[in-house]
């Protein structure tokens, strides 16, 4: 059964609504391995690579020739998709289901820390875990044993950061959770727009009138 309870999520719905403001894509779905997956994407402009960037200097020179080989053998178009779709980094890890180790989660993500990411990027990604890492052990793991491991992997691809977080909880309804903070939103608005009408603002009870004006500044 789908959960759907707002306690489901941390902060009554603010860590997810969070993660939502910050994604430019936000997903979380049932593996089949019977897990959930929250997947983070980030997009940001970044200066062209060099075409072999993505080549680790641990590489094997056979395989440094089989890269080289193929390379030749693209045109620039191909050339300029091998080097989108193919990953600058990759690092994953499993944690234990305890929000005391989320310093050690931050340490594990500093390792990207020395890639050409824009510094505003870097911090609302950092910021995007830490909020799904603590969600995954306050609601998806609550009632868990500390040793079950919630898995982290967090890939660089050219102007690109994507962050997958799996945890073992039970299946849970995002999209439903999703529409009703894009509806709050959409609500939020059209107060804000009706406020500029003096009509309609003065059909309002004084006191959450007053209080409207002050958040409307």
């Amino acid at each position: 059964m789908l959960l759907t309870s707002i306690d489901e999520i941390a902060e009554g719905g603010r860590g997810l609504k969070l993660m939502w403001q910050i994604a430019d894509e936000l997903s979380y779905t049932r593996t089949a391995d019977d897990r959930n997956c929250l997947f983070v994407s980030k997009n940001y402009e970044s200066e062209s690579l060099a075409p072999l960037q993505n080549i680790k200097q641990a590489s094997a020179l056979n395989e440094l020739m089989k890269v080289l080989n193929r390379w030749d053998w693209l045109d620039e178009t191909e050339q300029q998709e091998e080097l989108e779709e193919s990953p600058i980094e990759k690092i994953s890890r499993e944690f234990n289901t305890d929000v005391k180790v989320l310093s050690d989660v931050l340490k594990w993500f500093d390792k990207l820390e020395s890639l050409s990411i824009p510094n505003d990027v870097w911090l609302v990604c950092q910021l995007a875990l830490a909020e799904g890492f603590t969600n995954a052990v306050r609601h998806a793991h609550k009632y868990l044993p500390c040793e079950t491991p919630i898995q982290l992997e967090a890939t660089v691809f050219e102007g690109r950061l994507e962050i997958r977080i799996w945890d073992c909880g039970k299946p849970f309804n995002f999209q439903a959770k999703v529409n009703e903070i894009t509806e709050a939103e959409r609500k939020k608005y059209e107060v804000l727009e009706d406020l500029s009408d003096a009509s309609s603002l003065q059909k309002l009870p004084k006191n959450f009138r007053d209080r409207c004006l002050l958040v409307a500044g």
